[in-house]
């Protein structure tokens, strides 16, 4: 009876966030400190994991509040008033648990906010990564304020209707429901999961078993530009066995990953020209060169149907996938037709190739073209110029710069003269064909052995006490600057995300499912309290 009462406090029914009555409160706790006391059949980290559980369910309300607060600071990459204000908010989040913090700075660009808890008789020491800057966005694109951290019941999509926040530290918070807000999910989720876990911990009256190192970055949105300053400078403050890049969605099927890397990223804006003015399409269409064709044909050129790079000698510094790779993609949930219903797709590229391998390639994107209207604002007209942004997505042994080099050749052999400079008319009127190319700031790909003694620690440190392990991903699909922290440091860095498969990242209503922040919470804390054994060998699974 107990335990069903449990349940249906921990749903939270429909409405999502209960002020706890003093006996439901002590059936709460009470199932689950007996629970963690019962050694007998369980392990010594099922019962770490019903003591942190017993934590977090007393303290719900508290915690969510402390989310809401921090994403109530907007943050958005080069307001360096909102970041500072982010950045000492995190200094005092991190002195409140007894975490020495400080700023690291350079001098341009935004803090990093670095904090160092030293662990008794410890060996090994990690890092751990997140990034408190969050994305562009336009308000009016939201449902509710970005910046007004906003609960609803479930998701907006499946109706949810918006909520109160928990008005007590030990209110409840129903799983289910969602925290609507810019970077919700983009990064400060991970943040607020690594302290609250730590806090859990300490209630539970344990330790970390390895040296912890905070670092919260505040660049990462835009392409982290002075990250590899910050780790030149500081390189012996941060030197660490190893690095966990705290950052990114859990698989689709809501299971628990650690990832061994992530490709790189290069991005590009090209324009191609015609005649100086707009023209008319009758008077001078079959004449004039029409940008809009011009940029269509060049697309084309670069890639095919299937998403194969087309440009010439593209794949020649692609490192191979290794035998181990394909078995861990062979491994993983087969998610990828339930994906492609839920996403209206009637095919995928590659002949229904698993998007598990497809990451493992690099990618050509069209995120964008722009080039005169379209619908009632279509005119009979030659547009002067057209547009089109690209990002390309690197795998291990590629590099920007030669990613660069290849393309402008396949511009070249096109026939167009390649410029990264203003345009002029002297230059259209000396060459048949111009494109300008302007390329952003990009880095390479990362990928580690799946076979690294510290992946193997923390697979089974993070796995303890669960009955599903977390699954073992060769790559993540998106970009982050984790080469930095390899090519630097000289450590391995891999990903262990939290956050919801479709979390709106980037774009507006972005939003964090409670539950995942609750799952990361005894991730971090069994992380904190397992890793040590399990790396140095005094644990075995």
């Amino acid at each position: 009876m107990q335990a069903a009462m449990l349940s249906a406090i921990l749903l939270g029914g429909v409405g999502a966030v209960t002020s706890r009555a003093t006996a439901a409160r002590a059936i709460s706790l009470g199932a689950l400190l007996i629970a963690a006391h019962t050694v007998g059949a369980q392990s010594s980290a099922a019962v770490l994991r019903e003591r942190v559980r017993a934590y977090r369910v007393a303290h719900e309300g508290a915690i969510v509040r402390e989310f809401g607060a921090l994403l109530a600071l907007p943050n958005v990459y080069g307001d360096q008033a909102g970041i500072r204000r982010n950045a000492a908010a995190l200094v005092a989040m991190l002195e409140k648990r007894g975490v020495r913090a400080r700023l690291l700075e350079i001098g341009e660009g935004s803090p990093a906010v670095y904090g160092e808890l030293p662990a008794l008789s410890a060996t090994h020491t990690v890092a751990l990564y997140a990034h408190y800057d969050g994305q562009p966005l336009d308000p009016a694109q939201w449902s509710t304020p970005p910046w007004t951290p906003t609960l609803r019941e479930r998701s907006a999509a499946d109706g949810g209707a918006v909520i109160p926040f928990p008005a007590t530290d030990d209110a409840l918070v129903s799983g289910e429901a969602r925290i609507y807000a810019r970077s919700a999910s983009d990064d400060k989720a991970s943040i607020i999961a690594m302290l609250a876990g730590l806090d859990a911990l300490r209630a539970a009256g344990q330790q970390p078993t390895v040296n912890l190192k905070f670092f919260f970055e505040g660049e990462e949105e835009a392409g982290s530009p002075h990250l590899g300053q910050i780790l030149e400078k500081f390189r012996d403050v941060l030197a660490a066995d190893a690095w966990l890049f705290c950052d990114g969605p859990v698989h689709q099927n809501g299971r628990k990953l650690v990832s061994f890397g992530a490709r790189g990223v290069a991005s590009l804006e090209l324009t191609v020209y015609g005649a100086s003015r707009p023209l008319h399409s009758g008077h001078y269409g079959n004449w004039a060169p029409n940008p809009g064709a011009m940029i269509a044909t060049l697309i084309a050129g670069m890639r095919d149907d299937d998403g194969h790079i087309t440009i010439a000698n593209f794949y020649d510094d692609v490192r191979a996938v290794a035998p181990a790779e394909h078995a861990a993609v062979a491994a993983l949930p087969t998610i990828d037709d339930e994906l492609r219903r839920s996403l209206a797709l009637g095919r995928t590229e590659a002949n229904g190739a698993l998007l598990g391998e497809r990451i493992m390639l690099p990618a050509l994107n069209v995120r964008g073209i722009q080039v005169g209207a379209v619908g009632e604002r279509a005119a009979n007209a030659i547009a002067s110029e057209a547009r089109a942004s690209f990002d390309f997505r690197l795998v291990p042994n590629q590099t920007p710069a030669r990613v660069r080099e290849l393309v402008e050749t396949h511009l070249r052999t096109r026939g167009y003269f390649v410029t990264s400079d203003s345009v002029t008319v002297a230059m259209r009127l000396a060459h048949p064909k111009v494109v300008r190319a302007e390329w952003g700031s990009g880095y390479p790909a990362s990928r580690v052995s799946l076979e690294l003694p510290f992946a193997r620690a923390l697979v089974r440190a993070v796995g303890d006490g669960t009955d599903q392990p977390p699954l073992a991903m060769p790559t993540v699909g998106a970009s982050g600057p984790m080469y930095l922290f390899e090519q630097i440091l000289k450590v391995p860095m891999l990903s262990l995300p939290i956050a919801n498969y479709d979390n709106n990242q980037h774009a507006a209503n972005e939003n964090l499912r409670i539950k995942n922040l609750w799952d990361g919470v005894e991730m971090y804390a069994a992380l904190m309290s397992r890793l040590g054994g399990y790396w140095s060998g005094r644990m075995v699974p």
